[in-house]
């Protein structure tokens, strides 16, 4: 149980991670607006919290598949 859930936890972090790097990619090289007003503006513009409750549910959908994925294989 203890590495299962741990597993998870893992999955999920490293998902949401790839989630704020991908928007923080996107503020430097699609809108531009990151390189004229500098990393931290651009951390506070994507660090929101209707941010985080779309990456933890991207994360678990994605966990879900992962794990289905992983027994059916």
């Amino acid at each position: 149980m203890k590495k299962g859930f741990r597993r998870a936890v893992i999955e999920i972090g490293f998902i949401v991670f790839l989630f704020y790097a991908n928007l923080l990619m996107g503020e430097y090289t699609r809108t531009l607006m990151g390189r004229g007003r500098g990393l931290v503006w651009s951390i506070e513009d994507i660090f929101t919290l209707e941010n985080f409750f779309i990456a933890v549910i991207a994360a678990l959908i994605g966990h879900l598949i992962f794990e289905f994925l992983r027994k059916n294989l």
